[in-house]
């Protein structure tokens, strides 16, 4: 969770705020960082708890949704199904940024035993599963969900507006193309986006690069099939179990 507090930073200092006061600027974040913290860990734990598929996050986006209209902001919902956008107007003129977070869980059984396990259960390709946030989503929209807090507070220095934007089913059915495609992206139009996913690096640490980072590689399938022979002829045969697999060979 320590990466809450740089984070902010790299947005409002680095992105927006002349040289000087700065260092005071960065101060008061880390303060209210440290003052947020306690919740962010409280609503990480409940959606952790709380699991929910892509274009189900019902439960998720009204929590969102809640805390954002909490701190003052305009706020939609519904947008490309279960996604949530939260606009923060600054008291400065200035450029538009977006921050966003991912909503939906994996349809994967949890198997460690915390106080906050999730035992929620949902139907996915056609049977019961159980369902947990394995890819770290609950961290992000925590994250995100504290970052919103401390810029609130910080409403009449802030220049320019800050979307939030909540973004379901990021593991599939795809909530980041509907949601563009609904005009996320403008109204006001939006100068540029940040992302983030929690990694196992030492906790403080951010790693970026340009452009795009962790992304999503495309699917492919691979069909082997064997052919049966008699015992006396296995040469006629073909034993799928230890056949080689190759790049580029198309196997029939």
């Amino acid at each position: 969770m320590r990466i809450l507090a740089p984070f902010v930073v790299v947005l409002l200092i680095g992105a927006w705020s002349p040289a000087e006061g700065q260092s005071d600027t960065a101060a008061a974040i880390d303060r209210s960082t440290q003052e947020v913290l306690p919740q962010v860990v409280t609503w990480r734990r409940d959606f952790h708890q709380h699991p929910e598929l892509g274009m189900q996050e019902v439960r998720t986006s009204k929590i969102i949704a809640d805390h954002l209209r909490g701190l003052g902001m305009e706020v939609q919902t519904g947008v490309a199904g279960t996604g949530v956008v939260g606009i923060l107007k600054g008291g400065k003129p200035g450029k538009v940024v977006g921050l966003r977070a991912d909503m939906d869980a994996l349809p994967v059984v949890e198997q460690v035993d915390v106080p906050f396990k999730s035992t929620q259960k949902a139907m996915w390709d056609g049977q019961e599963t159980g369902v947990m946030h394995a890819c770290g989503h609950d961290n992000h929209m925590a994250m995100l969900m504290g970052v919103a807090t401390v810029l609130s507070r910080m409403r009449a220095e802030l220049p320019g507006t800050v979307k939030f934007i909540f973004q379901p089913a990021e593991e599939g059915p795809g909530g980041a193309e509907p949601m563009v495609k609904a005009g996320v992206l403008e109204n006001p139009k939006v100068d540029a986006v940040f992302g983030l996913h929690v990694v196992p690096y030492t906790s403080g640490t951010i790693v970026y690069r340009s452009g795009p980072l962790m992304a999503s590689a495309d699917e492919f399938t691979i069909e082997i099939t064997g052919r049966q022979a008699h015992g006396a002829m296995p040469w006629n045969g073909v034993d799928p179990i230890v056949r080689t697999v190759r790049p580029n060979l198309v196997i029939g």
